[in-house]
């Protein structure tokens, strides 16, 4: 904010702008996966993500950050419907919510990472120097996954070669089916804490509402982000055993939306019930990942692809979403405070602008309620 003198409303905005990339392409990342091969799209998608993070740490002004942050979202695109990919070929289908739940858990890591030890990087060598290390960091990854990443049995890299009708039925079939738009919104309103809270705004607001260091703020923050690296698996081995999806979609929402509620609008909670707050929040957001098998079981077997980047769409449209609108209401209830050339933003201000977090979290509910139980069985063939 200080460097590009920005608002917060502006500031939102350059982060969505990894969300507007990675949600604008979700439709297409199934079939250039399936045409290409998960191992060559994902080295060359690691190598957009170094070459934006590059490319942002270099930025003299706005509007080049904001090129970087489309490449990084552009890279990152292929990543989750990459893994998807590869777990679905190389693995049962009746433990398809578990790995995947593992592979998000893994995702968390890195959202981990860029929570407390970004942050005190940051403030030992700065921001755009981080950026760069992100680069080179990024770069080692792609020739990592192209070394050891193997696609599936019979595919070598060049996937199937269907005719644009068939890309378009298979497509036009997600499109039509209300279960594929229910499991998508639960996603959308599900993600919202984490992308926007976990994501961006809780550590300036953890700053000024407990006086944290941006260090143990960003820590605290990351605390979300464990609880989705637990609660991603747990719900999809759960839902596996139980042979059931519904239940866990529909407890995770409450639990979510009771724990975001409690973390914001509880006056004067100690930090150590917060971490814990934070905590379950994560672990029951995690059930978020029970969408995707829900929306592989409710959708033909050659829709599946489209049926996943739609649903995966809807969920990284929720950080395009909910970051910018958050940064908004800041600035619509900003008392004026600056501190070093960037707006200071104080714990009403932040009560504010939060309320849209509990809001996601009865629309995630409300969805996950019309959602058809399959009993981990494909209900459509």
């Amino acid at each position: 904010m200080r460097d590009f003198s920005v608002s917060a409303a502006v500031l939102g905005n350059l982060s969505a702008f990894y969300f507007y990339a990675y949600a604008s392409v979700q439709l297409p990342v199934g079939v250039l996966v399936d045409r290409f091969g998960a191992r060559r799209v994902l080295a060359l998608a690691a190598l957009a993500c170094g070459a934006g993070s590059a490319l942002f740490g270099m930025a003299a002004n706005i509007e080049i950050a904001y090129l970087g942050r489309l490449l990084v979202g552009l890279g990152a695109a292929f990543t989750w419907v990459g893994a998807l990919k590869l777990v679905s070929v190389w693995f049962p289908a009746n433990r398809f919510a578990m790995v995947s739940g593992m592979t998000l858990m893994l995702g968390m890591g890195g959202g981990i990472g860029g929570q407390a030890p970004l942050a005190a990087f940051v403030e030992m060598v700065g921001w755009r120097e981080s950026m760069m290390f992100a680069a080179v960091l990024a770069g080692a990854l792609a020739i990592a996954i192209y070394a050891v990443v193997r696609d599936g049995p019979g595919d070598h890299g060049e996937g199937p070669q269907p005719g644009q009708s068939g890309i378009l039925d298979g497509l036009k079939s997600a499109l039509a089916r209300p279960q594929t738009w229910f499991i998508g919104a639960f996603g959308l309103f599900m993600a919202a804490p984490m992308l926007s809270f976990g994501g961006l705004w809780g550590v300036p607001y953890l700053m000024a509402s407990h006086q944290l260091g941006r260090a143990d703020a960003g820590l605290l923050a990351s605390t979300m982000l464990v609880g989705w690296a637990i609660g991603a698996p747990v719900s999809g081995w759960l839902s596996d055993r139980l042979e059931s999806r519904k239940p866990i979609m529909m407890g995770g929402a409450l639990i979510a939306l009771l724990t975001i509620s409690a973390t914001i609008y509880v006056p004067g909670i100690p930090v150590w019930i917060l971490r814990g707050l934070l905590l379950v929040n994560g672990i029951a957001a995690g059930g978020m990942v029970v969408g995707f098998a829900a929306a592989r079981e409710h959708n033909k077997p050659q829709a599946g692809g489209a049926a996943l980047g739609l649903v995966n769409m809807l969920v990284m449209a929720s950080g395009a979403i909910f970051q910018p609108l958050i940064g908004l209401l800041l600035d619509l209830f900003w008392d004026g405070t600056v501190l070093d050339g960037a707006r200071v933003y104080d714990t009403q201000a932040y009560s504010w602008a939060f309320l849209s977090l509990p809001i996601a979290g009865i629309g995630a509910f409300v969805a996950a309620s019309m959602v058809r139980e399959t009993r981990c069985r494909q209900l459509v063939n």
